[in-house]
């Protein structure tokens, strides 16, 4: 497949990468022109006035470079997370704690309790490992104001687990760059997640090259193309319809040659269940790993999605060895508990957190911040 063109920021060139050949470098063709005549060399007798005026000239149009945007800090973007999740999360958090301090908490509270949290996606078993603890701890300490919201905290930052590593592993090694595969179904914001992953890692002083392996989508192609320019980031793309494993290959290639620290390989979503798909995912990571290995593989889940997103989780877990869980729309549902039930699920982090529609609106997940978040509270 010839073809593939890598549409680079920051002041470098522009190459096209062709698989038979090292990149070239495209540049402005050499033709030769006829010099303007001087004033009045155009007669027969040259002349003393001047028989054309500057108006008339033709300048050459200078056109000026398309402003490279500033990326929001990690710290920013978590502040605005804490916002956004009380904003929206809190009613699941709220609800536990009216329950929980009621004069007198007896079975028929323990049942709207565990239907509050099933409700939340959180799952079966989470919920109920979660209100026998509450139980035995309820009992034991009380259930004044101060202690049960103490101990609601504590209880759901465990469920949580805070323990689990969500760094994203994206630094060089070896003298080559980390390598992030994407994945997850059409319709979660897969490509959306990407663009905004290389503002995240631009904010960090990240060089970061881009890979449009989602080739059944002009449109996803375009879209990462546009993420890029926006922070001077190259994309390394290829004709629609092309090979996913192809274009993601060129892209870590590329990556390797401009020193790049990290890849980000936007891979195809169409159904889940198609297994066509999961074998193309599949050859994707093994073409990639021939040049060096793949750091992170970040799945993209609608947090509105539910048990539909559960399955997802459970597919794409089986076939690319899935490293972290990016949540998107996070912050337009109360269904936080959906955090707690694709971990158990998978065995892997939640790592990213989608809380809105602007280009800054993904933000590291911290599980302290996310409790406070659910109830209520402005700061972790």
């Amino acid at each position: 497949m010839a073809g593939l063109v890598a549409t680079r920021g920051r002041g470098r060139s522009t190459p096209t990468l062709d698989r038979e050949g090292p990149p070239e470098v495209v540049a402005p063709a050499d033709t030769e022109t006829e010099a303007e005549p001087g004033v009045g060399d155009d007669a027969a007798v040259p002349r003393d006035t001047p028989t054309r005026t500057v108006e008339d000239a033709d300048l050459p149009t200078i056109e000026a470079p398309a402003p490279v945007e500033k990326p929001e800090s990690t710290a920013s973007r978590l502040v605005r997370l804490r916002q956004r999740l009380a904003r929206s999360q809190s009613p699941l958090g709220r609800g536990l704690l009216a329950l929980l301090s009621r004069d007198v908490i007896d079975e028929d509270t323990w049942e709207e309790i565990e239907d509050i949290l099933l409700t939340a996606d959180v799952g079966v078993a989470p919920t109920q490992e979660l209100v026998d603890r509450l139980r035995t701890r309820v009992k034991v300490e009380g259930s004044t104001g101060a202690s049960v919201r103490d101990i609601l905290r504590e209880e759901l930052v465990t469920l949580v687990d805070p323990t689990l590593d969500r760094a994203l592993h994206v630094d060089r090694a070896d003298g080559k760059p980390g390598v992030v595969l994407v994945v997850g179904v059409n319709g979660t914001g897969k490509t959306t997640t990407v663009g905004k992953l290389a503002r995240v890692l631009v904010a960090e002083d990240k060089d970061v090259v881009l890979g449009a392996a989602d080739t059944f989508r002009a449109a996803a192609t375009e879209q990462l193309a546009t993420w890029g320019e926006r922070v001077g980031v190259p994309t390394v793309r290829g004709p629609e319809g092309s090979d996913p494993a192809s274009v993601a290959f060129e892209a870590v290639k590329a990556g390797i040659e401009q020193e790049a620290d990290v890849v980000l390989v936007d891979t195809a979503g169409r159904l889940q269940n198609k297994a066509g798909l999961m074998d193309e995912l599949g050859k994707v990571k093994r073409v990639v790993e021939k040049q060096t290995p793949v750091s992170e593989v970040l799945l993209v889940l609608d947090a509105t999605t539910g048990q539909n997103g559960m399955t997802q989780a459970r597919v794409f877990g089986e076939v690319v060895d899935v490293t972290g869980i990016v949540l998107t729309k996070l912050d337009g549902s109360a269904k936080g508990g959906i955090v707690v039930a694709v971990q158990r699920e998978l065995g892997v982090p939640v790592k990213l957190v989608g809380i809105g529609e602007g280009g800054d609106d993904l933000a590291p997940f911290d599980p302290e911040a996310f409790v406070d978040a659910l109830l209520g509270a402005e700061s972790a």
